[in-house]
């Protein structure tokens, strides 16, 4: 019988799936070594990619085309991430030349995260809830104006309580204790329950998404099998 490629990923990921499954009874050294495959194996293909994909077009290339053209303005802007990632891997922990990278890449980070917070999340958000009072557009989709209004007032409350939930600001009392006041608790109160309704539903999603997972590895092993001892019949 000659064996084929099909053949041994079918074997690989079958023995892999049994030594995940394996934790069920606790965890033992045949999950640990399919964990330590895997992190190795995620490990160097994402090192792989940074490698062929970022560094070597974004920065080896470009920086050996400057030195070939004599570009001394692109040869100085590409030996500035050059120098950054030097500074990172030879003072790692060291003050003032590891740190200041790190920092500028927090900096960086944190701006972007920010941005992306406000133009992809609060944005979005506000709008949302502006155009769900767009009665137009509710009746273009046949939707009445009682649902339409109680849809939108749904949609009002959950981003009205939810926000004064995440509202930290506090008065201290004569006991020392920090208290908010009373009609943004009552508001934080009602972000408490969109919040756990929110959470719900992601949390019943993950759940239907891992026993779809859970159906479709046993369904690949029990068909392996059948398709192995077919293969010797």
């Amino acid at each position: 019988m000659v064996i084929s490629l099909d053949l041994i990923a079918g074997v690989l990921g079958f023995l892999f799936t049994l030594l995940i499954f394996s934790y069920v009874l606790g965890d033992n050294p045949l999950f640990r070594v399919a964990v330590y495959i895997f992190v190795g194996v995620s490990s160097g293909f994402i090192a792989a990619v940074a490698w062929w994909q970022v560094i070597m077009p974004r920065l080896v290339y470009p920086l050996m085309s400057a030195i070939a053209s004599g570009d001394m303005v692109r040869m100085g802007l590409m030996l500035v991430p050059l120098l950054g990632a030097m500074m990172l891997l030879i003072f790692p922990h060291r003050s003032g030349l590891g740190r200041i990278v790190t920092a500028f890449l927090v900096g960086v980070g944190a701006a972007v995260t920010l941005a992306g917070a406000l133009i992809g999340t609060l944005v979005p958000q506000i709008l949302g809830t502006i155009n769900a009072f767009d009665l137009n557009t509710a009746s273009a989709r046949n939707i009445g104006f009682i649902e339409a209004i109680s849809n939108a007032a749904i949609i009002l409350a959950g981003a009205v309580f939810t926000l004064a939930y995440f509202h930290f600001g506090a008065r201290p009392k004569a006991d020392g204790s920090m208290h908010r006041l009373g009609v943004i608790e009552a508001l934080a109160w009602g972000g408490r329950v969109f919040i756990g309704i929110a959470l719900g539903a992601v949390f019943a999603g993950v759940y239907a998404a891992a026993l779809t997972a859970l159906i479709e590895r046993i369904s690949s092993l029990i068909n392996f099998i059948i398709n192995f001892i077919g293969n010797f019949l």
